[in-house]
């Protein structure tokens, strides 16, 4: 299934392994999920999870988990919105949400995408993915 992930999911699956965003993370190395992103999307990944306020993430962790979305993951092409969203640094993750063909958008900020500016994207927590995934299972 193709989704696109926001950084958020990333990191609640490393801080709560045992929660919807674990069970996410959890998805991505056998392949299960197809995560879509582009260059600037594996940028904050890569920029977030190296913070130093996770430095209880094992480098070799982040790294293996970033190989898996690279090499398992769906590289898109950029576009741009023609509207706005309120946080224009969410925009990207939408982008390669309606690039990439992505079933669905993951992310802890729902507010930050509202309804009328999702061009068709369905946009769900952690938790609302997670049910609609044992749902489909």
């Amino acid at each position: 299934m193709r989704v696109a992930l926001d950084t958020n999911i990333l990191v609640g699956g490393l801080l709560a392994r045992h929660g919807p965003p674990g069970q996410i993370v959890q998805l991505i190395p056998p392949g299960t999920l197809v995560v879509c992103y582009e260059a600037r999307v594996l940028s904050e990944y890569r920029g977030v999870l190296s913070r130093p306020r996770f430095c209880t993430f094992q480098p070799e962790e982040v790294a293996a988990l970033l190989t898996q979305i690279e090499n398992r993951g769906s590289l898109v092409g950029p576009i741009h919105l023609q509207a706005a969203l309120p946080h224009p640094s969410d925009e990207k993750f939408l982008e390669v949400a309606i690039a990439g063909g992505a079933r669905y958008l993951v992310t802890g900020n729902l507010r930050r995408f509202p309804p009328a500016k999702r061009h068709g994207v369905r946009v769900v927590s952690a938790a609302e993915f997670v049910q609609e995934w044992q749902r489909l299972r």
